[in-house]
């Protein structure tokens, strides 16, 4: 009989870790999402997952909770989604960037090499690593030179990931993922403040989308997509770190045109240039060359720019929609504060 595959996600809150788990659960695992504690739990990327997996608590900056986590989930696949991933913060937080992006890989391999070194790793490796580029396209010998210390974090947890699989012989491996979105993208990240900004826009809920450097050129793709890359390269015969992306670049000018466009707007008429929202250092031209992971792997990105413009902005109307027609049929509730009567303000669902 053979036995069911495990594997524990880190990160499986966020969107690569949500279709990371219905892409192992598709394939037939067992699958364990790591999550830290905290007195209000977010797990609306993987709520409709959640009476198919099991969660277990733990913490990139605690040794031994991963060591728990490992001996109570006993997977044979590890990946590493967990991470403070946001590049703006980074500036602000570069320490706390440093503790989970960096040193928490070290602690997670650590934690492998102890309790069971047959386990395979996954490590999320990230373009920002390139930086001020050396070459276009980037492939996986191109230098690293990050411009944030999300980047130099990162840059660490690829050559710790390295260390251990050259030192410790784990079958260890990095996928070096250039920008990949989707509707479940945080709100906070530019592709998902476009796409949720048109939305507004066509529900006449705002009339203006603040935006930083139009020109800013990033290679694209589908998260949904690239989680079939993280997988595949836990299934080849030998661990070898691996470039994913669609190799075409756009701008943030080409994403703001195709969002608008899908919506029927005219963005001449609504988008704003804001200083605010400009990096202290901006990454060059980023787009990658993934000859290796289609010659070797056999992946192939199935989603085109437009087609993911496209959903995402159809995503968060249906999104806003929904949000509303919910409060529309809300009751109105009323607060009793000594002998007076207020409405309750009800908050937008983030749906």
């Amino acid at each position: 009989m053979t036995r069911t595959r495990r594997a524990l996600v880190t990160g499986i809150t966020g969107q690569d870790g949500s279709y990371l788990a219905e892409l192992l659960l598709a394939e037939g695992y067992e699958v364990f999402g790591m999550m830290r504690r905290a007195s209000t739990e977010s797990v609306e990327r993987i709520e409709h997952l959640l009476d198919r997996i099991t969660l277990v608590q733990a913490d990139l900056l605690d040794q031994f909770s991963l060591v728990a986590a490992l001996e109570e989930s006993q997977p044979s696949e590890v990946y590493n989604l967990g991470a403070q991933s946001f590049v703006p913060t980074s500036f602000r937080q570069p320490v706390l960037t440093a503790e989970f992006t960096a040193v928490g890989v070290t602690r997670l391999l650590e934690a492998i090499r102890t309790v069971d070194p047959s386990i395979r790793f996954y490590q999320a490796s990230s373009s920002e690593m390139f930086g001020r580029v050396r070459e276009t396209p980037q492939t996986e010998r191109t230098p690293f030179h990050p411009r944030s210390p999300y980047g130099v974090a990162k840059a660490y947890g690829h050559y710790i990931t390295v260390n251990y699989r050259e030192s410790y012989d784990l079958f260890a491996v990095s996928g070096i993922l250039f920008n990949h979105e989707s509707p479940r993208r945080g709100l906070e990240f530019v592709t998902r403040k476009i796409s949720d900004g048109v939305a507004r826009l066509k529900l006449g809920l705002t009339d203006e989308l603040s935006l930083g450097n139009l020109d800013a050129k990033r290679d694209w793709g589908f998260a949904g997509d690239y989680v079939r890359a993280m997988w595949l390269m836990l299934q080849a015969d030998e661990p070898e770190d691996y470039v994913v992306g669609t190799g075409e670049a756009h701008s943030v000018r080409n994403f703001v045109e195709a969002a608008f466009g899908h919506a029927g707007l005219d963005p001449e008429q609504h988008v704003r240039l804001d200083p605010a929202f400009l990096r202290p250092a901006e990454v060059d031209h980023l787009i990658a060359d993934a000859t290796l992971a289609r010659t070797c792997l056999g992946w192939e990105p199935s989603t085109s720019f437009p087609e993911l413009v496209s959903m995402m902005v159809d995503a968060d109307l249906e999104r806003l929609e929904h949000a509303a027609h919910r409060s529309e049929r809300a009751p109105v509730a009323t607060v009793r504060r000594a002998g007076e009567h207020s409405p309750a303000f009800e908050a937008e669902a983030r749906g």
